[in-house]
């Protein structure tokens, strides 16, 4: 699906950037970028595990395109605060710019709340058995990856009997796309915004 010329083009020719309390007492309905909601053109290719992006699309598919897209806004209208819940994790990420939030904000915010934050040893009793044998596989992988990625340096340690939360997505460690699920939104979080959005992942 093309994009209109210039609408998501970066920049700050935009209108106000709107708060928390603006968007509750407008009950703004935001447009998500289309690139995040994987209906553009320009396929986002971003690795949960090492937090490298990247793209292509159907005429391209035979190599990576640069994510040129990154400062472009996540929503219109601008918001400086994006609530960000997977049907897979127990987690919520709050991804926040005064500015507005920008994909790249996105990506990276997401990112490191899955690779800097540890489960915890509650969180991983909690799964069955057989899911646990699967996070302990997976995150002997990620450490691999990450050891390789272009952001080793950066990369935290991980300690033998602790898990990051990446790590809970099993083999599914790459970004799908955002939608807006407000029934799913009330079960998890007991309320509905127009900035709450489910992301899913894929392997």
């Amino acid at each position: 699906m093309a994009d209109p010329v210039g609408k998501w083009a970066a920049g700050a020719s935009y209108g106000p950037v709107l708060t928390q309390t603006d968007l509750y007492l407008l009950n703004t309905d935001l447009q998500l970028n289309p690139i995040l909601a994987g209906q553009s053109d320009f396929h986002l290719v971003f690795n949960l595990v090492t937090g490298q992006t990247g793209g292509f699309n159907a005429e391209s598919r035979d190599r990576d395109l640069p994510f040129t897209a990154k400062d472009e806004p996540a929503t219109l209208p601008r918001v400086q605060e994006l609530i960000i819940i997977t049907e897979l994790t127990p987690w919520c990420t709050i991804v926040k710019n005064e500015n507005g939030v920008t994909i790249s904000d996105v990506c990276t915010k997401v990112w490191k709340d899955y690779t800097e934050n540890y489960v915890t040893d509650a969180e991983f009793n909690a799964l069955p058995p057989r899911l646990q044998e699967q996070v302990k596989r997976i995150a002997l992988h990620n450490q691999q990856v990450g050891a390789q990625g272009w952001n080793a340096y950066y990369a935290p340690a991980v300690h033998p009997g602790r898990y990051r939360r990446v790590d809970w997505f099993r083999e599914r460690s790459f970004f799908e796309g955002l939608k807006r699920e407000d029934a799913y939104a009330v079960a998890k979080l007991g309320f509905r915004a127009p900035n709450i959005f489910v992301m899913s992942v894929v392997a």
